[in-house]
């Protein structure tokens, strides 16, 4: 398939996969990781703060003191095939997913570069151009500057970021600091997912998932730490129930999770119904469902839970303004992760 003047170019089309959900599955990739850990420098005064243990958002390293403020550097990197049509806005997503992963530590984006494949003998340039347009208008919206990047003649477009960050060792929002009796928060409604699919299936436009997928997380991390919090993970590829479940079982305790009490994206609950559910999110609920208790929830809410989101919210272990509640955190049980 080769887009022309005169055909209609429809990106998702040229993708196995859609965003986030295009990822390694969790369990495997957990298999791929298992036993690897990384030697430590021969020297050097930069310790690794945050490293693969926990399988947390980003990387973190303390800066040498130098006098003044300590600080450390977030890095990370988050790329994938069209979740949309729109080259734009697929720019624009790809962007905010990135630099997602550097405010869910509880830093602040300072540099980019980009990172694309391009099959260039089958889709023009001109396309190439505007994602990497609504990269930068994104990147600049965060105050980061992006300074070239990388590019590969591929079968499949991808496009994502390469993202250094700058974060107070001393606040830094973990996976892995999750206490029991801390209240649970979501900052963005689920189902981007299934819209998503259902966008691709059709070629329906769901403007209320283009918005949520290029609204950056800056506002909720600010408001994270203002707020004490030190646990936070974003929810990307693995789900709710994928993340909640990496957060519980790094920090040693339980997530309770208020079904009724999670936001959803209108439409939704819909897209389930209809079935367009994609490959990653049931592999999502595969792999979390040994370690879930789901009581008497539906199938579909269990879908929609484990739904396979780019770009997603923070979910933080603290109370965060104007963000709904979704559940708590409770003394380690049987299972990470409960659903009532």
């Amino acid at each position: 398939m080769t887009a022309t003047a005169e055909t209609p170019v429809r990106l998702t089309q040229f993708a196995h996969g859609g965003g986030c959900a295009c990822k390694i599955p969790p369990g495997e990739l957990e298999d791929v990781l298992g036993g690897l850990t990384a030697a430590p420098p021969a020297a050097g005064d930069t310790p690794l703060l945050v490293g693969l243990a926990t399988g947390d958002d980003a990387a973190v390293v303390a800066l040498p003191a130098r006098g003044g403020a300590a600080q450390a550097v977030v890095s990370t990197a988050d790329f994938f095939t069209p979740v949309v049509d729109d080259p734009y806005d697929w720019g624009r997503i790809a962007a905010a997913n990135a630099l997602s992963d550097v405010y869910a530590m509880g830093g602040r984006p300072v540099l980019a570069v980009n990172l694309l494949a391009w099959p260039r003998d089958v889709l023009p340039f001109d396309l190439a151009r505007e994602v990497l347009r609504g990269g930068l208008e994104v990147a600049a919206e965060a105050g980061c500057h992006v300074g070239g990047g990388h590019s590969v003649d591929d079968p499949e477009p991808k496009y994502g970021m390469a993202v250094t960050g700058l974060a107070d060792p001393e606040r830094l929002l973990r996976n892995d600091a999750g206490r029991p009796g801390l209240p649970l928060t979501l900052t963005k409604p689920l189902g981007l997912g299934v819209l998503n699919n259902r966008h691709k299936a059709t070629g329906e436009r769901f403007a209320q998932a283009v918005a949520t997928m290029v609204a950056l997380n800056r506002d909720a991390s600010v408001a994270a730490l203002a707020a004490g919090a030190s646990c936070a993970t974003d929810v990307t590829g693995f789900g709710l129930l994928g993340h909640l479940h990496k957060l519980a079982r790094a920090s040693g305790v339980t997530a309770v999770v208020d079904t009724a009490a999670v936001p959803c994206l209108d439409g939704a609950r819909e897209a389930v119904r209809d079935g367009y559910v994609s490959g990653g999110t049931r592999r999502n609920l595969e792999w979390v469902a040994p370690h879930t208790d789901f009581g008497d929830t539906d199938t579909g809410t269990r879908l929609l839970l484990a739904d396979a989101q780019t770009s997603g919210g923070l979910l933080v272990a603290g109370e965060i303004p104007g963000h709904p509640v979704i559940g708590e955190l409770v003394p380690r049980g049987p299972h990470s992760v409960v659903l009532k």
